[in-house]
């Protein structure tokens, strides 16, 4: 096999709290580039492509284009809305002589090795291959409407007006959803290189969170491996405190200062 990996990383961290989430500290490197290390030495893998934020590219090339560069990966913009847009524009910048394509989260830079392991080996059989990890809470789907769970304050409405209005909100629950055979999906996702490529040919590719989801609505078969709940990714600050835990790493301002940069 020969392997391009595309890591989607034109997200704009809305839930992030307005920071870089990519560029957050992680045992003196940036997130970004931890993601990136998880592919560019591995034999399978042919070549790396970075989709960066199309709007914000220039900046993104300053930040990141020398290290990504030294580790042999290429920068390409990604798209604006969805993240379909970003993966379809970097299946236009694969190599010829690739056989297949695996799509990674830039925001998972603390996939185990032996997940990787996994997904590459089971694509060697299989055109479509995912990990995930099997969904053990209690699932229930709850209204579109929300009612306030908490009374205002009258006087405190009248002078603030909607900023007085309680944050504490409360759906209806419509139903429990039976959670055998649930998986809960990760990346990266390996996919023989063609039929990525028609899945991504396909009229309307709305509604699509993952690349998997768009392989099927081709009547394809997509085959499931085990994922790792270390396998994080992350969306909120709390997220980056859980993945510094698992690579055993602390935040910049927790090391001496000789080993912050």
């Amino acid at each position: 096999m020969n392997i391009a990996v595309i890591i989607t990383a034109a997200g704009r961290s809305e839930r992030f709290g307005g920071r870089d989430k990519l560029n957050e500290d992680l045992g003196g490197r940036a997130l970004l580039m931890r993601t990136v290390e998880l592919f560019n030495k591995r034999p399978e893998v042919g070549c790396v492509i970075v989709a960066g934020p199309p709007d914000k590219l220039d900046d993104f090339r300053f930040r990141f284009g020398d290290q990504l560069g030294f580790h042999g990966a290429r920068i390409v913009p990604g798209g604006r809305v969805e993240r379909w847009e970003t993966v379809k524009n970097a299946l236009l910048e694969v190599p010829g002589d690739c056989t297949h394509v695996a799509v990674h989260d830039a925001a998972r830079p603390a996939t185990p090795v032996d997940v990787i392991e996994r997904v590459f080996e089971a694509a060697k059989m299989f055109d479509a291959v995912i990990p995930a990890v099997a969904v053990t809470a209690t699932i229930k789907r709850v209204s579109k409407e929300a009612k306030q769970a908490a009374e205002a304050d009258p006087i405190a409405a009248a002078i603030l007006g909607d900023a007085a209005r309680p944050r504490n909100l409360a759906r209806q629950v419509e139903e429990t959803i039976a959670r055998q055979r649930l998986v809960e999906v990760q990346t990266p996702q390996v996919f023989e290189r063609g039929l990525l490529i028609r899945a991504y040919e396909q009229k309307d590719l709305s509604g699509a969170t993952d690349d998997a989801s768009l392989v099927e609505r081709l009547d394809e078969a997509v085959y499931v491996v085990n994922g790792d709940p270390r396998n994080i990714k992350i969306t909120t600050p709390a997220d980056l405190h859980l993945v510094r835990a698992v690579l055993g790493v602390r935040p910049p301002q927790d090391r001496p200062t000789h080993k912050q940069f």
